[in-house]
């Protein structure tokens, strides 16, 4: 295991780079290692689940979501819509920093304080926040269209015609509106 200073990596700008991914890079291991070796009586019994976790771990960017899997015997699998992420942190300590590496911390609106997925073992974290970002906000918006328009949203654009035929349609109901609202106040009983 090589514990070299990283050279600097080129970070993947495009969608198509970020779907590929789906393995953590082969520094995990190294980083594992090390976190294991500190605690030099437990490190055999510490590096094993380490190794089958590295090894089995798998992640998939896809159009819906993205999901993560891991283990042999306890087999674990986390999938997340888009839509549903709140929050996306980006996290590494002294040595993930060293070996290049990062983790992509992604939360949803579950309850929980932690992290709901921790994408480990990124060259290319930065990338990864931010296609997120503009995948969850790309699916929110998709999301609002129905519900009406945000603060700051636009709104549907309309030809010269049916914007007229709109206006007099209001002002009709607020003549209604005034009409009703002149009859109650003449029908009130009057307090002398």
């Amino acid at each position: 295991m090589s514990l070299e200073k990283p050279p600097v990596v080129d970070l993947p700008s495009n969608a198509a780079a970020i779907h590929a991914i789906e393995r953590p890079h082969p520094r995990l291991m190294t980083y594992y290692f090390l976190c294991c070796l500190a605690t030099v009586p437990l490190f055999p019994i510490l590096i094993l689940p380490h190794y089958f976790r590295y090894h089995t771990m798998r992640y998939r960017f896809d159009a819906e979501g993205v999901s993560m899997r891991w283990g042999i015997l306890f087999r674990r699998e986390v999938l997340l819509n888009y839509s549903r992420i709140q929050d996306i942190h980006l996290q590494s300590n002294f040595v993930e920093r060293w070996l290049g590496l990062g983790r992509v911390l992604i939360q949803t609106a579950s309850g929980s304080s932690t992290a709901e997925m921790t994408i480990e073992g990124l060259l290319e974290c930065d990338a990864v926040r931010d296609f997120l970002y503009a995948k969850m906000r790309g699916a929110k918006e998709k999301g609002t269209g129905s519900r009406g328009l945000a603060s700051g949203e636009q709104g549907v654009t309309l030809d010269a015609a049916t914007a007229a035929e709109l206006v007099s349609t209001l002002k009709a109901v607020s003549e209604e509106v005034r009409a009703l609202r002149e009859t109650l106040e003449r029908q009130k009983p009057r307090n002398t």
